[in-house]
């Protein structure tokens, strides 16, 4: 399956590291978690952006997100775009700067979405490559998914980037959002035409991920993970 495509939105999807301060209702700060009392109680939360083609549909989509993810208070966000890291496909025992900057970001994560199309059944080829340059730095934190595609939504991607994230002793979270045929969902402007459901859904998401990280967090605080 081949992406969809919009051109008239940015090709680079840029979020501070602070917006998850000051600027969220407080229906959405996951009150009751012990969240909301300082920034070192805050969530760091990685988005990382999976395609990379030309054309791509995920600016609209990561766009979106970190939009809804930016309106809490338990949450710091770093969006990881893959279509400006330059990872090398050869894997080796010697990663260069580019890689390094990235496994920084990845290690200094709580928890991670990401944001996928389906191509063929399954995830994109640069996606596997990030995933695949790491190892530790995914063990033992939170994945949450945000897909998007034709009929499916994206959700055979999402079911591929299960297995994998289990074998890196990652926890991957059971509600998704997905968008079905999704140059449909999002109007001109990159707005959702109908936001109640894609809103619900991102809540639903957000407030399973940030349970997951912080008991994971406070877990290895406590007690270091065996892998």
């Amino acid at each position: 399956m081949s992406e969809i495509q919009r051109t008239t939105v940015g090709e680079r999807v840029e979020v501070a590291s602070d917006t998850g301060t000051g600027t969220g209702p407080s229906s959405d700060t996951g009150t009751g978690s012990g969240s909301g009392s300082g920034a070192d109680e805050r969530l760091r939360l990685a988005v990382v952006v999976a395609s990379t083609r030309e054309g791509r549909f995920a600016p609209t989509v990561a766009a979106w997100f970190t939009g809804q993810a930016a309106h809490r208070l338990d949450l710091d966000i770093d969006v990881i775009d893959l279509a400006g890291a330059n990872l090398p496909d050869a894997l080796s025992g010697r990663p260069g700067p580019e890689v390094a900057a990235m496994t920084g970001r990845i290690d200094a994560a709580d928890a991670f979405v990401i944001i996928t199309p389906e191509y063929n059944h399954s995830f994109p080829a640069p996606l596997k490559t990030a995933i695949d340059w790491h190892y530790e730095e995914w063990r033992a934190k939170p994945v949450g998914f945000v897909s998007y595609g034709g009929l499916s939504g994206g959700l055979r991607a999402v079911e591929h980037l299960r297995q994998v994230f289990a074998e890196l002793h990652a926890v991957t979270v059971r509600d998704t959002v997905s968008f079905h045929g999704a140059a449909s969902c999002f109007d001109d402007s990159g707005a959702p035409v109908d936001p109640t459901g894609p809103e619900a859904a991102a809540k639903t998401m957000l407030d399973q991920l940030t349970w997951w990280g912080r008991t994971l967090r406070d877990g290895k605080t406590a007690r270091p993970y065996a892998a």
